[in-house]
């Protein structure tokens, strides 16, 4: 029988089970140093100069407005097309989230619709980029805008550890180096590029928004007696100087990430892999749209967006899903435009047609299985159920129509 096939999964090793068993037979479970660890390897990955570690992606975009500042009143611009958190860490610091459409064919946000926004939006103070599917953004472009405007830009990257692009002069950046932002986010849940169960990272390159990420990751707490604003030296003493949080990652869960980043690169060339092999399968069947492959970019493919236009083949979403799950292949939705949620309608008054390029991209999305370990005849049996099931679907929505032609004449 076969295993049922989801649209993500964790991949994990006995390379992975040992460097966990070790870190739970150590005298650290947390504040060790298997999060400087973890936080080293980062760094030589992505080429930036700092990384934090932390809870998971949420805490991580949290901790980046804080870091940078952001303030009650203030907008911060994003794309809908994302998940909950991209938009919420604005408000958590009571900021204003203010959405900029996406561009049809990327999927990213759309640097001209972000230069539009901050036309009418005042005062606006910060950009987040969403890399979506793991597919990177047009940064010089949204640098660009962000240096004239005097912007904060930090890169909603949980979806794209590992993915890269050419810049103008045909330079190789990695997504996390930070060359065109402040500070990169990023998530390790379980169907992310590498997983530490829940968990998250900061890369920056600067050293004060280093240090003070690194204070509000652990309660505003310094242990540094260099830093006390007390004169005294003594072994146990410990100060507050902000308002911090518990966002720490445990050493159990950076000794995973140690063990799971080594294997990064293969990871991210089976994704790519597996997105070639759909593109070329999906190829021969016209209504069901592909993710536009860029030479310039390297994808990390968290998700594989393909496009359906349900409503002219006479199906609908729900149908479709649902004939899908039925024979084992669970595919996903990426996302419920973040507008259209009941609180940001609520709170903000906005309603569907808002933005027209990410509820039309809803209507049609659906996320198709790809992980590290999806084989290619698991692949191949996605595209031969996908075909299946809207011819299926088809067949039936033409006999409907005949019978009621039928009954009409009657």
């Amino acid at each position: 029988m076969r295993r049922a096939i989801s649209y993500g999964r964790q991949t994990i090793d006995e390379d992975d089970i040992r460097s966990v068993v070790k870190a739970l037979r150590s005298d650290f479970l947390t504040q060790g140093p298997l999060s400087e660890e973890f936080e080293d390897r980062l760094k030589r990955h992505t080429g930036a100069k700092y990384a934090v570690v932390c809870s998971n992606g949420t805490a991580a975009l949290h901790l980046a407005i804080l870091a940078a500042g952001i303030h009650r009143g203030e907008r911060v611009i994003t794309s809908p097309m994302t998940f909950l958190a991209s938009s919420n860490s604005a408000l958590y610091a009571g900021a204003i989230p203010v959405f900029a459409d996406i561009d049809e064919e990327t999927f990213n946000i759309d640097p001209a619709e972000i230069e539009r926004k901050i036309r009418y939006n005042s005062p606006v103070r910060a950009i987040i980029p969403v890399h979506f599917a793991g597919h990177p953004c047009d940064m010089e472009r949204i640098s660009e805008v962000a240096r004239e405007n005097n912007l904060v830009v930090i890169e909603d990257a949980c979806h794209a550890l590992g993915a890269s692009w050419k810049d103008r002069l045909g330079n190789l950046q990695r997504v996390g180096n930070c060359s065109h932002s402040d500070m990169t986010v990023f998530s390790f849940h379980p169907v992310k590029s590498i997983t530490t169960g829940e968990g998250g990272a900061i890369t920056t390159n600067d050293p004060v928004l280093y240090k003070k990420l690194k204070l509000l990751r652990s309660h505003g707490v310094t242990k540094n007696a260099a830093e006390f604003k007390a004169h005294d030296d003594a072994p146990w003493l410990y100060e507050m100087h902000e308002l911090g949080f518990n966002y720490r990652l445990s050493d159990i869960q950076c000794a995973l990430g140690i063990s799971q980043i080594e294997r990064l690169g293969s990871f991210i060339k089976r994704r790519n892999e597996i997105a070639s092999l759909y593109g070329a399968m999906l190829l021969k069947y016209p209504f069901v749209r592909t993710p536009a492959v860029n030479e310039d970019r390297t994808s990390a493919f968290h998700i594989y967006p393909a496009r359906i236009p349900f409503g002219d083949l006479g199906i609908s979403k729900k149908e479709w899903f649902l004939m899908m799950k039925s024979i084992g292949i669970h595919p996903q939705v990426h996302y419920i435009p973040v507008h259209l949620q009941p609180y940001y309608r609520s709170m903000f008054g906005y309603n569907p047609g808002d933005f027209p390029r990410a509820e039309k991209f809803y209507s049609e999305e659906v996320s198709l299985p790809i992980y590290p370990t999806l084989t290619d005849e698991e692949a191949g049996a996605v595209v031969e159920a996908i075909v299946s099931t809207i011819a299926c679907a088809a067949a039936a929505s033409r006999e409907a129509a005949g019978l009621k032609r039928i009954l009409a004449a009657s």
